[in-house]
């Protein structure tokens, strides 16, 4: 199982899924609307570490986190 959480506005509890990379990490995620925009425009790390590829692999205790955008100034 990978843990998912979703930091900042998202608003959602954290979550464990059966998945073996990102790319099926996210059409499980797609299922819930209210993910959908921020599934857009969210940054993802594995294990505390930023990707860029939904061909990331994911084994058993994975972290997943989705880090949305941030404004500041």
């Amino acid at each position: 199982m990978v843990s998912v959480e979703f930091l900042g506005p998202i608003n959602k509890e954290a979550i464990k899924l059966d998945v073996k990379n990102l790319k099926e990490l996210k059409e499980e995620l797609k299922k819930d609307e209210s993910l959908n925009e921020w599934l857009k425009s969210c940054a993802v790390a594995v294990n505390d570490k930023i990707v860029n590829s939904l061909d990331v692999e994911l084994k058993d205790g994975d972290k997943v986190v989705l880090l949305p955008p941030v404004c500041g100034g």
